[in-house]
């Protein structure tokens, strides 16, 4: 397992997420040295980090433009007198 891999932050988020998903694979059936496997673990560690930053990037982008659709309303729309109970 000595070839060269493109740096993580080069990646798309889907060949991360192929790269990742064949390591967890080579891990599982437990065919690597020691040595191997490790340098396998930390790739695979680094690859599960970009993915979740990307992810987590996402999900805030989603909800700014979620936000932007549920604009609030103005004052003419909100009931804002004060009511008794």
């Amino acid at each position: 397992m000595t070839e060269e891999k493109r740096p993580v932050d080069e990646l798309t988020f889907r060949e991360a997420m192929r790269e990742l998903e064949a390591i967890v694979g080579v891990l599982e059936s437990n065919t690597l040295e020691l040595e191997d496997s490790l340098v396998s673990y930390e790739r695979g560690v680094a690859l599960l980090a970009s993915c979740q930053r990307r992810l987590g990037a996402a999900e805030q982008q989603i909800g700014v433009l979620m936000g932007e659709l549920a604009a609030a309303p103005d004052d003419d729309t909100v009931d804002s007198t004060l009511q008794k109970a």
